[in-house]
């Protein structure tokens, strides 16, 4: 069994600590935190599996990569601390380790990635042996693989969207909601996601991800915003009150452009309650889902709802986006060194877990 470290543990570590916990050819071998509330608590405690597993959590980064982990999982934010976060990431990586993360934007398409990013990567791996893959839900598997994967069902294909529609009040990040997203603030706030060229710098990679797989040369990439007040006050079950006439739902596009056309689409609809900009396009049923939307013939469309941790759609979200990378270390430990995006790691099966023991 290959050991594996876990650092982090907000939304996306907790759900790092159950997929290593149920794979069976992973052994969780630490877990660290950034919290000294959280240093001495057992893992299983801090990833809500309701029984220790005998690892506590730790702050000591050093101790840990001494040991030489086969693989880290990477689950500390990248959101507002980028630098740090790549400098985590390359430590891991110049000991050895298999690293897979979601933290890192700007090398989901690796290839097209900032030299300032992409070189000191490679230079730890050329020192250190280990590997990288950066890829999430979405941007992730919902802007890549799966939009691939369906595309091929196609026998003509005129665009490609993926769209991710939620309603924020799920997400236990309520400082991101507010203000990165600007939830309930003024109309004449400016959302930091959503202000110029910060769209097509998250998920800008993944359309030409897609491009790439597809062949397809891309003119440009454009973006779109739209935003709505709320007409009336609402109160919200887990984030409280949002006053009528502040910010309500953002939608946005970021689009590849082909010939002229948006052919390549990726498309947020963002609602803190239903009753805003109900003429959007809205999830099936519950709190949210990401679609696939292939324009062609045949037309083919997609939803898929995950739910974790209580039944929340959010939760459900980022436990896929985990799956998909600790799916991956085996692949990662088996093939050469080095930097690897969604085009190169397959989609693997639940081999061993179907029917499996719950962790």
């Amino acid at each position: 069994m290959m050991p594996t470290v876990v650092w982090g543990t907000g939304n996306i570590g907790r759900a790092a600590i159950r997929a290593v916990e149920a794979h069976p050819a992973l052994k969780l071998a630490a877990v660290l935190v950034h919290n000294p509330d959280k240093v001495g608590r057992d893992a299983g405690e801090l990833g809500e599996l309701g029984h220790d597993l005998g690892v506590t959590a730790t702050d000591d980064i050093d101790a840990v990569l001494a040991t030489g982990p086969r693989a880290v999982v990477y689950a500390a934010s990248g959101d507002i601390r980028p630098d740090e976060a790549l400098a985590d990431v390359i430590r891991a990586i110049r000991v050895g380790a298999v690293v897979v993360t979601p933290s890192l934007y700007a090398l989901y398409d690796q290839l097209n990635a900032p030299k300032e990013l992409r070189e000191p990567v490679l230079a730890a791996i050329a020192d250190g042996g280990g590997s990288l893959f950066v890829s999430g839900v979405d941007p992730g598997w919902g802007n890549d693989v799966l939009p691939l994967l369906i595309s091929g069902l196609g026998t003509v294909v005129d665009v490609i969207r993926c769209q991710e529609i939620f309603d924020y009040t799920t997400y236990d990040q309520p400082d991101s909601v507010r203000y990165l997203v600007g939830m309930g603030q003024p109309m004449d706030y400016e959302p930091p996601m959503i202000a110029p060229t910060v769209p097509t710098m998250v998920w800008g990679g993944q359309v030409r991800l897609m491009a790439r797989a597809l062949g397809v040369e891309l003119d440009e990439i454009r973006e779109t915003v739209d935003r709505r007040p709320l007409e009336s006050t609402v109160t919200t079950r887990s984030m409280g009150e949002f006053v009528a006439g502040t910010q309500g739902a953002v939608r946005f596009e970021v689009q590849g452009i082909v010939e002229g056309e948006p052919r390549i689409v990726i498309e947020h609809v963002t609602r803190i309650h239903p009753s805003c900009a109900p003429d959007w396009p809205a999830p099936p049923d519950g709190d949210g889902a990401h679609r696939v939307i292939i324009e062609g013939r045949p037309r083919i469309e997609v939803t898929v709802e995950a739910t974790d941790e209580g039944g929340n759609r959010s939760a459900g979200g980022n436990a896929t986006a985990v799956a998909r990378l600790v799916s991956a270390i085996g692949w990662l430990v088996d093939a050469e060194p080095g930097l690897y995006d969604a085009l190169d790691v397959p989609l693997r099966p639940a081999v061993g877990r179907l029917g499996g023991k719950r962790p």
